[in-house]
Order: structure tokens, then sequence, then C-alpha cells
């Protein structure tokens, strides 16, 4: 199992980037899949998680997106009107084990894989 996340940078207050977390060694249809997101100096945060259900962080439910395309094997994570303190690594996870429990999903010790995350930084 392998997780190749991309699409972060040096990106505008206000932008709306799309970060892409390329799957291999598995159906991505068949795991749990989540995106975190670490700013420094803090602890890993969770942004979203898919799991035939969506659930997002409720301080950043309305601007962050997560989607899969199965053609592709890959999860995206939208971000729309980016602010100074989305500045972060981005990091996608995986995990074979599906729920629908929303506090399970949103914990980082549900996820056993883990891509080596996508920098995004917000210029104001």
């Amino acid at each position: 199992v392998q997780l190749q996340a991309s699409g972060g940078g040096l990106v505008r207050a206000g932008g709306s980037p799309r970060l892409s977390c390329a799957a291999s060694g598995f159906i991505l249809s068949e795991y749990a899949m989540a995106w975190f997101r670490q700013a420094p100096g803090q602890e890993r945060e969770f942004v979203a998680a898919m799991a035939g259900v969506t659930h997002y962080a409720e301080s950043l439910k309305g601007r962050f997106t997560i989607s899969g395309d199965d053609a592709k094997n890959t999860v995206y994570l939208q971000v729309n009107d980016l602010k100074p303190e989305d500045t972060a690594v981005y990091y996608c996870a995986a995990d074979w084990y599906h729920t629908s429990n929303r506090y399970r999903m949103s914990m980082a010790n549900s996820y056993e894989y883990w891509g080596q995350g996508t920098l995004v930084t917000v210029s104001s």
C-alpha cells in the first residue's frame, strides 16, 4: 500500500487548491480514506474522511471537500477560500476498516497507511 500526496505549494489567501492523493496497492473504494493536517508547532488534526459517508472537522466544514475517483484510484481534498491559518502539511491516510462512526473516522490512529504529506503555505 502506498499513498502519494501532491498539489501543495505557495498559495495566496482566498485561493482554492485541490490536493491529490494517489493510492496504489489497494482499491480505493474498499478502504476508508482521510485527510489530516499538521501546522508548524502543532499536533496533527483531522480534516475530512470518507468511507461510504463523508465526515468533516466541524471548524472546517463548508470550505473543504473530500472526494474520490475510483478510475484513477485517487482521493482529493478541495480547499476553498484559503486562510493563512490553513498553512500546514496535509497528509492522506487509509485503512481497510470501514466505519460510519464519526469519532473513529476522525482519529489518526484509525488509519494504518499514511502518505508523505504535501505542504500548503498560504500567503496573505
